[in-house]
């Protein structure tokens, strides 16, 4: 099998991207699925090397929605009305119309091979030909039947491909991963990963976990409106589901005062995280939980104005920002805060 070794990391896409076509046929401007025979003149295959790259390179069509994978590979992402939906990566804007089946509709070729489809649109903000950014605005978000969401799909060639290997319906991020398209017969294409990704820091993935994956910070720690506030307010939508940030025990569940819902958990690195304002907690007093592991859901108990998870961190009793331990805006880990241990790791003191 002859394979064009593109092995394209994200960095590479904005510059690939402006040697792409800003001129299509009729053909191209009216109809979503369509062969790009481009792709497999020189051969049979080409990869995307998705392991490397810059976070402006790359953004989940809308952020702080919740996605979920249909059966027929489009991804439903529920957000809440006048949201802005946000292009992949870099690219040229193939197509933008209204169709039936899709409503207002956007399709945006990239330079890696990809094409990703944005329908359901209450308003394209873009026209065939723009070029457009990672994370650019393209469109409104539009609704139906008392819903608001975008419907997404990412094609190659025409084909519409599975999105979970590209990416994580669940924390919004790019598997880190080499992935093989292959071209059969009959003009499909096939997708495989072609190697697992090398984490180098395997612990990082088992030890924590962001407590609310695709979230965004709606109110910071500190004075808040003449009083103190002692975490951070993290947004998705209602009922989303609430992780436990390290392995812990649950020390106190139930109702508190303005915290309405909340949940303790002590934890052995010397931490213990408050999640509060919860429509349910999942988990009792007593019980061992794990890092990533579901402890509640979202709500507006005790004294909140909307669904949302208020996050503190404490040190022996004392609130301390959470954005010590945390990177709100890639909902990572700052390692620089903890010590390795031969047992895990502690905060530094």
């Amino acid at each position: 099998m002859k394979i064009r070794h593109l092995s394209l990391a994200i960095a590479a896409m904005i510059a690939l991207s402006s040697c792409a076509q800003t001129q299509f046929t009729a053909l191209e401007q009216q109809q979503i699925s369509i062969s790009d025979p481009s792709l497999f003149e020189k051969s049979d295959a080409f990869t995307i090397d998705f392991s490397s790259g810059r976070d402006r390179d790359y953004s989940f069509p809308l952020p702080v929605g919740k996605a979920k994978v249909l059966p027929d590979y489009t991804v439903e992402i529920e957000t809440a009305r006048g949201d802005a939906v946000k292009s992949m990566f870099a690219g040229v804007v193939r197509l933008s119309k209204y169709v039936p089946s899709y409503g207002h509709v956007i399709v945006v070729r990239h330079g890696n091979g990809l094409e990703t489809v944005y329908g359901n649109n209450a308003q394209n903000l873009v026209k065939s030909g723009d070029r457009v950014k990672a994370g650019q605005t393209i469109a409104i978000v539009g609704g139906e039947n008392g819903r608001t969401f975008c419907r997404f799909a990412i094609m190659v060639s025409g084909s519409r491909i599975n999105p979970s290997i590209i990416f994580s319906s669940e924390s919004h991020q790019l598997r880190q991963q080499v992935v093989l398209f292959q071209k059969t017969a009959n003009w499909k294409v096939n997708v495989s990963v072609m190697k697992e990704p090398v984490i180098e820091q395997p612990a990082s993935i088992q030890w924590w976990c962001y407590p609310l994956p695709g979230a965004k910070v709606i109110s910071p720690f500190g004075s808040r409106g003449g009083r103190r506030h002692t975490g951070v307010d993290l947004k998705t939508v209602n009922k989303d589901e609430i992780h436990a940030a390290f392995d812990g025990e649950v020390v106190f569940s139930g109702p508190f005062s303005g915290y309405g819902n909340l949940i303790r958990l002590r934890h052995d690195n010397g931490l213990e995280t408050y999640y509060s304002h919860n429509s349910k907690n999942l988990v009792k007093v007593g019980e061992q939980v794990k890092a990533g592991q579901v402890i509640a859901l979202t709500g507006q108990t005790g004294r909140a104005s909307t669904p949302h998870l208020h996050f503190e961190t404490r040190i022996g009793g004392q609130a301390v920002n959470p954005n010590r331990f945390f990177d709100h805006d890639t909902h990572t880990i700052r390692l620089e805060a903890f010590n390795k241990k031969r047992d895990g790791y502690v905060i530094k003191r």
